[in-house]
């Protein structure tokens, strides 16, 4: 399973990586009572300081490229679908919290793990506005600005399954018939 798309590499103002955003920075539990995913992506990183404009410059397809511990925190889904409701194609970070990952994972956003990003995206090897191609069997980055091809964890085969089929309970009822 291949992604492409441009990318977008969450740093501070000093150009370094920001670790350990939490599911709270990434969709502010004000606006927990949105149920509608389609009015979700609106507050996509509402509450990371300096970032809090990404709804408004995204576009569908785009890629986040992450430090440490994306995700970490409650298992607030809100933070996964404001994704999903944004168009994002998906996520890598150089490691996920472990709910969010899961949430991710059972929602069809897919996720890599790349350890070695934080580095690689402060050398300017990841800057963003890059269009890259992303394989998830292979766990393979392609950035074509660069044209360099870098290697990450790879996704399993059930992970997947679980994004082909739209997500854990569409790949539940198709291995069940």
């Amino acid at each position: 399973m291949k992604l492409k798309g441009r990318i977008w590499v969450i740093k501070n103002r000093k150009g370094k990586m920001i670790h350990d955003i939490d599911t709270d920075q990434i969709y502010h539990n004000k606006h927990l009572a949105v149920v509608n995913i389609e009015q979700m992506g609106q507050y996509a990183f509402g509450n990371l300081e300096e970032w809090k404009d990404f709804a408004e410059k995204a576009k569908k397809g785009d890629i986040i490229f992450a430090g440490e511990n994306f995700g970490a925190g409650s298992s607030r889904q809100h933070a996964v679908d404001c994704f999903i409701s944004l168009g994002i194609s998906g996520i890598v970070a150089e490691s996920f919290g472990a709910i969010y990952k899961r949430n991710a994972i059972n929602s069809a956003l897919p996720i890599l793990e790349f350890p070695g990003l934080t580095k690689l995206a402060e050398n300017g090897d990841f800057e963003t506005g890059d269009n890259v191609e992303l394989h998830l069997e292979k766990g393979e980055i392609l950035n074509f600005r660069t044209d360099k091809k870098y290697k990450t964890k790879p996704s399993s085969r059930v992970e997947i399954d679980i994004y082909k089929a739209g997500g854990l309970f569409a790949y539940g009822k198709r291995i069940s018939q």
